[in-house]
């Protein structure tokens, strides 16, 4: 059976796959320390009269093992704007504006940083793929994007809406599909996430709300992939980071309520059902078998295989470390995400993947996969869909050699 790669291809030689040649991350500047965030979320939406409501969002806060969230909503934007801070008010146009001037912005940064880690200009970028859960404008930030960066007006661009949680990991699956389809292609990958359209007081009658408001935050995080063997690469000005082997999305049957976000002239209202995390780890040891299965590789989970897992809640880190039976440190890059930015929607596997890139880096491991070759990306996301990306972590001394 062909799986689109060879055991005994050496790192730098072989077949040309998709492969990720540069991360870059962003954050907005304002930050929501998780410990004052319920005094201060009560204050701002004028609910301090809403003392048992106020005690459970403290609770909630205090459980999810966030530390802070970065955001655009400055503190005078949300007290000139009530409208956004009301659980209920007409505010779609003013919720709106700010999303499609912020996401572009936040993404070109987040891109500028990832171009940089590539090594070579914005002007050899033939393909972009931008995601984000909450603008809608057309022309759209794609189309920002090209004049934001300076890419060629022939760029071809992808621009997916409305795309949630897994967002990342469908944007990554396009991408490989583009590169490997188009010799010579180097795709820019833009995931950008702000929660404008999400914020918004408590309800006693919501509670996935609050839940919502304790653990979202902004950021945008950007890769270059280009489907490479090694006389592929400039010498010099390329490093491969992560060979994506093997791409595929599942729906979790019965789960089609599970998470549901819908636009209402109130901005983007989600619904978070308790279970999630329980569907999730009921069905994540099949999905880890079936995608290991599919290339042919038969690892031990704890000792050669690292993991990408979106960090969409404490709940699900902890249920799939648990199910699969997993050491703490083997999902510390994605805790780390959380810790530092909480769930940042279709961002988040790419700024997982950096922070294992920079970790293995400080502790001098022979891979960017925290030593290891193989690994495991996940993103779960509205359906409920997972997607499933097969990672090959290159050893530094093929990135040196190039």
């Amino acid at each position: 059976m062909d799986h689109g790669w060879d055991k005994d291809d050496t790192h730098c030689t072989g077949r040309r796959r998709a492969t990720i040649l540069g991360l870059g991350v962003a954050v907005p500047e304002h930050v929501w320390l998780q410990k004052s965030f319920p005094d201060y979320y009560f204050e701002i939406t004028n609910c301090n009269h809403m003392m048992n409501l106020k005690d459970t969002f403290k609770n909630i806060c205090e459980k999810t093992m966030i530390e802070k969230r970065h955001v655009y909503m400055s503190d005078d934007l949300l007290r000139r704007n009530p409208c956004i801070t009301a659980y209920k008010a007409p505010s779609l146009d003013l919720r709106q504006e700010l999303a499609n001037a912020t996401v572009p912005e936040l993404g070109s940064a987040a891109a500028r940083a990832a171009i940089q880690d590539w090594g070579r200009q914005a002007s050899d970028v033939t393909h972009l793929v931008f995601c984000t859960t909450v603008s809608g404008c057309m022309p759209g930030a794609d189309f920002e994007l090209v004049k934001l960066l300076g890419l060629p007006l022939s760029t071809k661009r992808f621009m997916l809406y409305q795309a949630g949680c897994h967002g990342g990991g469908i944007a990554l699956r396009l991408a490989k599909d583009l590169a490997e389809n188009n010799p010579g292609a180097r795709v820019l990958v833009v995931c950008s996430e702000v929660i404008t359209m999400a914020m918004r007081g408590p309800s006693e009658t919501h509670m996935g709300n609050l839940v919502g408001q304790a653990i979202f935050g902004d950021a945008a995080g950007a890769a270059i992939v280009g489907a490479v063997a090694g006389d592929d690469l400039m010498a010099g000005e390329e490093r491969p980071l992560f060979e994506m082997v093997s791409a595929s999305q599942d729906i979790i049957p019965g789960t089609e309520e599970a998470v549901v976000s819908k636009l209402y002239e109130e901005g983007i209202v989600y619904t978070l059902h308790r279970d999630v995390a329980l569907h999730i780890s009921s069905n994540i040891e099949r999905l880890v078998k079936a995608a290991l299965d599919r290339v042919g590789v038969a690892k031990d989970w704890n000792d050669e295989v690292f993991w990408v897992v979106h960090p969409g809640g404490r709940d699900i880190l902890d249920r799939v470390q648990t199910k699969l039976g997993l050491r703490t440190e083997k999902l510390e890059a994605s805790r780390e995400v959380m810790r530092q930015h909480g769930n940042t929607l279709s961002s988040c596997v790419i700024l997982v993947m950096e922070a294992m890139r920079r970790r293995s880096a400080e502790r001098a491991w022979r891979t960017p996969g925290e030593g290891l070759e193989w690994g495991l990306l996940f993103g779960f996301g509205p359906g409920l869909t997972v997607e499933t990306i097969v990672l090959r972590a290159l050893p530094y001394d093929c990135q040196a050699a190039v």
